[in-house]
């Protein structure tokens, strides 16, 4: 279901700003920065300020459009319909590897079980050193 779809099932306002910042998320695949997101709404709408971008944002992550996680120092988003997916980064060279939500599954049963405690393992970044850089 399309963002749009979502804000206006749960009652809220499709303003101007907020269709921008949908747009900008579904117009682009890769994971962008809210500075980003920013930069690009602002390319169409110079005016719009940059506390409603991320006043956007945290709605769109609370009504499950988006994910909002944390690459290196930075804040990231992707829309929610690239599903669950994480990224190992090289901690030497910055290589990113996109691995699959079934890589945690054992993990989250894990940490289910022993802990009784549910993970939200939705968009992980896993630092390490790649193949390359082991060598």
């Amino acid at each position: 279901m399309s963002c749009i779809n979502i804000l206006k099932n749960a009652g809220y306002k499709l303003t101007l700003q907020r269709k921008l910042v949908v747009d900008v998320i579904h117009s682009y695949p890769s994971h962008l920065t809210a500075e980003e997101i920013i930069s690009k709404v602002q390319e169409k709408f110079p005016d719009i300020n940059r506390s409603t971008v991320y006043r956007t944002l945290e709605l769109l992550e609370n009504t499950g459009c988006v994910v909002k996680s944390k690459m290196d120092d930075r804040t990231i988003y992707h829309h929610a319909d690239e599903g669950h997916h994480h990224h190992l980064v090289c901690s030497r060279c910055g290589r990113r590897i996109e691995c699959s939500d079934d890589m945690l599954s054992s993990l989250r049963e894990d940490i289910q079980s022993k802990y009784e405690f549910n993970p939200n393992l939705s968009h992980m970044v896993i630092n390490g050193l790649c193949a390359d850089c082991r060598k």
